[in-house]
């Protein structure tokens, strides 16, 4: 391990093999720190965190502390985060309301600097959330989601898997996984075509999923009649499952609004 001399290290702190250090950071309270995680300057961690191995913290980031939370009252909750992640200057990760409860960060994520994640947000794996983006309390981020830059994200709301939000956007309903969102009001701009080339998504997948967007988004159906439609034209793959799953759990309302509907005078 390379800690240096001038970090502070109080409580019950844990610290794996490889572990690096930068100077002037503090780390106290009941943390765990994975192998080959490096940390760099003037960083707190403090409260009940796990870091896993191999992470990238970079100077002035904050993990852990009371959430800004009116309803907390110094109940014992966590945060978790995985592996193989990179978290940039100045990100703020809050600890979680509710006795128990956990913020949770999984594996490979990039989370670029200023960003906000509020207690008890749950970002998956392989998620990219670029700068200043901020996500208020419950906010849940699926599997390789990427949220642009500026991106407001109301409490509660969700952003599916493989989706794209564009910069500036204000997100308070959910955004249905495999689609671009950009705009004021947000609209759905068609499927997050590049990125799920990019995933390694076949033609035959991407086209499925287009004609799921088209009934969604395109045709003027009320939800219950777009789920029906999408039941009975398309074949009930691991995505649309996820698709349908994802809209019957949606706590807030799925933004389906087309990118080309006229706006009203």
């Amino acid at each position: 391990m390379k800690i240096h001399p001038t970090c502070i290290i109080e409580g019950d702190v844990v610290l794996g093999e490889g572990v690096e250090i930068g100077p002037y950071t503090v780390i106290r309270g009941n943390v765990s720190i994975g192998k080959d995680t490096k940390i760099g300057s003037h960083v707190v961690i403090e409260g009940n965190v796990e870091i896993g191995e191999r992470n990238l913290i970079y100077s002035h980031a904050y993990i852990g502390g009371h959430p800004q939370d009116l309803s907390y009252r110094g109940e014992m909750s966590f945060i978790k985060i995985g592996n193989n992640n990179t978290i940039r200057e100045f990100v703020t990760i809050h600890t979680a309301s509710g006795e128990g409860n956990f913020t949770k960060v999984g594996d490979s994520n990039y989370i670029m600097a200023y960003v906000h994640l509020a207690h008890n947000v749950e970002v998956g794996n392989n998620c990219i959330i670029v700068n200043a983006a901020q996500l208020a309390g419950y906010v849940k981020v699926d599997d390789h989601a990427f949220v642009s830059g500026l991106v407001g994200v109301h409490q509660f709301a969700r952003i599916g898997g493989y989706s794209i939000v564009g910069g500036g956007v204000r997100v308070s309903q959910d955004v249905l996984p495999f689609m671009m969102v950009a705009g004021d009001p947000p609209k759905v701009y068609g499927l997050n075509i590049v990125g799920l080339r990019r995933k390694g998504f076949s033609k035959e997948r991407i086209a499925v999923l287009k004609k799921a967007f088209d009934i969604l988004c395109r045709r003027g159906l009320s939800l219950p009649s777009a789920i029906d439609t999408i039941k009975s034209e398309l074949p009930l793959n691991d995505d649309i499952k996820y698709l349908l799953d994802f809209i019957s759990s949606s706590k807030r309302g799925v933004l389906r609004r087309p990118a080309n509907e006229r706006e009203e005078d």
